[in-house]
């Protein structure tokens, strides 16, 4: 038998769809922790989708599983979505038309709809108890099968009404005997459907268990819950990550026997992000072996006191990270990398969303924080560096702190990296690299910077233009070779070989505060 719920071609589907119904889609995570760059990305592609269409993105709690709930998070996932700019129409933080947006708090929704598929045999009552279900696995492992199921050949064996008296069915509801229901997966079917991204995909249901619709406290399960609230949030287009699409059959079915087929959203199973080494889903483990984050913020575990830092503190701009994440299965077909919100929204065809995952290269990652960085306005990013020098004690001036930014940029792939290409500029150097100076310094050059110094004095024009001329003709004069010369003065400025042109230095750093330098930079040198 086959329970085909395909669709017509996607391009035709979304053309009805279009004319119809205004695009819906949502954003529906579990508030367990850390947000993963990969929940991120689904959030980005949801959101592109919602707006290249003109459509609504909604974000919807899936609290259901309040053993796993952890206080904080999903304040912490809100603010994940509105440091990326990818803030929801409605949700918890915002209400809406079609609220309340956490699970939890939609619990007396859910059971009719459970009822209402055991009162029409697509679901069942299971009474077994935790030591029977323990008892079935242990038979069935030692019988071979070392992952059993609850499926079609085991509920036959098991406490459910199936294989009740309808009598006692009713006395064991009536005692309110603890139970789930469960979904009664058809014996010898296939189902089958259109993904947008994979094509016609197929399941045979005698591999797919009975999965637990409703658990035994009332709440629903993610099977249940998701069905029913897409359907009544009028969801028209779900995407979620390709480790879903095992699940896809059953929440197929819920949509058939609940009547509402005709209002099943399109499907998209977005490919994974991999890990850069190896195979496999990208982790928080392989993150902290490999050295860079993988939340999109730090995250701070409120039951282990455990800090996870993320991109925003790790120095990344936000339409860096989301310029990356948008890459990471995805192209417009181009070859162009670098792309903002808006062009991102204007070019996002899901047609282009690859179906094989994509491997995470955290330099390339730096690469796009680096182009971002560069891009920047000169006044931003002395903003975002203000924290770090307030961390060390210093208050300079916005302006100066911009030119500092505007002359270092080049070099940074993140903004505290101002500091590592740029600190002579805010304090003076501790130690100077003498060892680069003193073999070939001469007493010509030490007569050289004394009496350039004592020109300097007189110098009205303190621009790198004027400095370099006169710094290279008295040279000339001294019959010195300027290059000898540069070098010594960078260090007296610097420390070290490093930072940009030596004379853009001197004018940025002014006349009193170059010459000083000068005068300690000498010392250093004779010492």
């Amino acid at each position: 038998m086959i329970l085909d719920v395909s669709f017509p071609s996607p391009k035709l589907l979304f053309l009805r769809r279009m004319s119809h119904k205004k695009v819906r889609v949502r954003f529906a995570p579990s508030p367990t922790g850390g947000l993963h760059l990969g929940g991120v990305r689904t959030v980005l592609f949801n959101y592109l989708f919602a707006r290249h269409h003109g459509g609504e993105f909604v974000l919807r709690i899936e609290d259901t599983d309040q053993t796993r709930y952890v206080p904080g998070a999903e304040e912490y996932i809100i603010e994940c979505l509105r440091w990326c700019g990818l803030d929801a129409d409605e949700g918890p933080h915002k209400g809406g038309p079609y609220g309340p947006y956490r699970q939890s708090e939609r619990k007396a929704l859910y059971r009719q709809y459970a009822e209402q598929l055991v009162a029409s045999g697509h679901a069942y009552y299971a009474f077994d108890t935790p030591e029977e279900l323990e008892a079935m696995r242990e038979l069935e492992k030692s019988r071979g099968n070392h992952s059993p199921q609850y499926n079609q050949r085991i509920r036959r064996t098991m406490h459910n009404s199936l294989t009740l008296e309808a009598a006692e069915v009713k006395a064991l509801l009536d005692k309110g005997t603890p139970h789930v229901i469960r979904i009664k997966m058809p014996e010898h079917a296939e189902v089958r459907f259109t993904d947008m991204i994979r094509g016609e995909v197929s399941f045979q249901t005698d591999i797919v268990d009975d999965k637990v619709l409703l658990k035994a406290d009332g709440m629903p399960t993610y099977h249940l819950a998701v069905v029913v609230d897409d359907y009544l949030m009028k969801i028209t287009h779900a995407f979620r990550g390709e480790e879903w699409l095992p699940s896809a059959p059953v929440h197929i079915l819920l949509w058939k026997y609940l009547g509402w087929e005709s209002s099943m959203p399109e499907w998209a199973h977005l490919p994974l992000i991999l890990k850069p080494d190896g195979n496999g889903k990208l982790s928080k483990r392989d993150g902290d072996r490999l050295g860079f984050p993988v939340y999109a913020m730090n995250w701070l575990d409120p039951k282990t006191n455990e800090l996870t830092q993320g991109f925003r503190e790790r120095g990344f701009l936000p339409e860096a990270f989301v310029n990356m994440l948008a890459m990471l299965g995805w192209n417009d077909g181009s070859g162009q990398e670098l792309f903002s919100l808006d062009e991102l929204v204007q070019k996002f065809s899901i047609e282009r969303v690859h179906k094989g995952g994509a491997k995470f290269d955290y330099e390339k990652a730096k690469w796009f924080n680096h182009q971002y960085i560069v891009k920047k306005d000169d006044a931003a990013l002395a903003t975002l560096f203000q924290p770090v020098l307030e961390e060390k004690g210093l208050h300079p001036d916005p302006a100066y702190t911009a030119r500092i930014a505007g002359l270092v940029k080049e070099r940074c792939h993140f903004v505290n990296e101002i500091w590592d290409h740029g600190f002579f500029f805010f304090t003076r150097p501790e130690k100077y690299d003498t060892d680069a100076v003193k073999p070939k310094w001469t007493a010509e050059k030490q007569a050289f910077f004394e009496t350039w110094t004592a020109a300097l004095n007189d110098l009205e024009d303190f621009t790198f233009h004027t400095l370099e001329e006169h710094f290279k003709q008295l040279a000339v004069e001294k019959n010195i070779k300027p290059g000898e010369l540069q070098l010594p003065f960078r260090i007296m400025l610097c420390g070290g070989k490093f930072g940009p042109p030596v004379f853009v230095i001197a004018e940025t750093l002014g006349k009193k505060e170059t010459l000083e330098r000068i005068k300690l930079g000498l010392a250093a040198i004779q010492a």
